[in-house]
């Protein structure tokens, strides 16, 4: 079935297209859901680094889609504000772009499962308050 696309010129998304995939996928979440993540800083890595593969234990640099790194709104006032970092979201587009491959899920999808699962975790919800809200997107 050629839908008449010419696959010999395809490629892979950069880091800029990803960006761009992953601004509109944070443009298309709820109001509500964005005005309260206003601060945390959305970025696209092709991988973790050392670092963070030391800290999550990670066997491979492909075992992580997305991550968020800061301090939840659950924990907000328990930790000074002088000389804290941004809360971060990370999303890691070679482990993303491998799970797609791996997956019938269209990669507009798999990005926005991921962002929405790592900002849920600056809220501290659960895994069924990010479901509803996949929902909704």
């Amino acid at each position: 079935m050629n839908r008449g696309i010419d696959w010999s010129v395809l490629e892979a998304p950069s880091l800029g297209e990803f960006e761009t995939m992953c601004e509109a996928a944070y443009k298309g979440l709820p109001e509500k859901f964005r005005a309260m993540t206003k601060g945390i800083l959305i970025r696209v890595e092709d991988f973790p680094d050392p670092d963070v593969m030391q800290e999550m234990d990670l066997e491979s640099e492909f075992d992580i889609l997305g991550l968020f790194q800061g301090v939840g709104l659950a924990q907000g006032d328990a930790v000074p504000h002088t000389g804290r970092m941004p809360n971060m979201v990370t999303l890691y587009r070679r482990p993303i772009l491998d799970y797609w491959a791996e997956n019938e899920e269209t990669l507009g999808h798999i990005v926005a499962h991921v962002l929405i699962h790592e900002i849920g975790h600056h809220f501290g919800l659960s895994d069924e308050d990010m479901e509803a809200i996949e929902a909704n997107v």
